[in-house]
């Protein structure tokens, strides 16, 4: 699949590349994407090299893991974006942003233009979030991105070797009043056996 980039009034979208290895670098310091995502940690150059000049580039290759870097006009990095495909019409969003780059809504904003996007070109009609239990952050922007929190699901996530809980949610085309790829039967009634 060929790379996109995809524009806001505020934010532009676009793949990583080489070019912004430092960047990603020097973002990644922070120890609560450290700590709450599942990037090596500490999170050495050799690492940003391998994920911009390697990883982000195979992932829009073969279409299975859709990077976007969240940059401002001027070209600063607020973050990064993932739409990882994990079936039939399925992606999952994966985000950080950048610790100066917090509280303006950018990954909000980036999370539902991605998504968007997804649901019109890729015939993808989940988009689903998950995260640690505690990373109340990544949970906000889910909220305010319109996702539907489905529950808790036990020993999920592996983060550096530990198997942790996580939540999950989830955003349909419908939430954003765009139509299903395929067509789409709610359960009705009790869901419970």
């Amino acid at each position: 699949m060929e790379p996109v980039t995809l524009a806001t009034d505020r934010l532009v979208l676009r793949p990583v590349g080489p070019q912004d290895t430092d960047a990603v670098h020097a973002a990644a310091q922070d120890p609560d994407i450290q700590r709450w995502t599942t990037i090596p940690s500490p999170y050495l150059p050799e690492h940003a090299r391998s994920f911009t000049e390697q990883l982000a580039p195979e992932g829009w290759a073969n279409r299975s893991m859709l990077t976007f870097g969240v940059f401002l006009p001027d070209h600063t990095l607020t973050g990064l974006l993932s739409l990882t495909m994990r079936s039939l019409g399925t992606a999952e969003v994966g985000f950080w942003a950048a610790k100066e780059h917090r509280g303006h809504g950018y990954t909000t904003e980036a999370t539902l233009t991605a998504s968007r996007w997804a649901f019109t070109h890729l015939a993808v009609d989940r988009v689903e979030w998950r995260a640690e239990v505690g990373n109340t952050a990544s949970r906000a922007v889910a909220e305010h991105a319109g996702f539907t929190l489905e529950g808790t699901l036990r020993s999920a996530i592996n983060n550096k070797g530990v198997r942790r809980d996580c939540w999950v949610a989830s955003l349909l085309p419908s939430d954003l009043g765009l139509p299903s790829a395929a067509p789409y039967l709610p359960a009705v009634g009790p869901t419970r056996p």
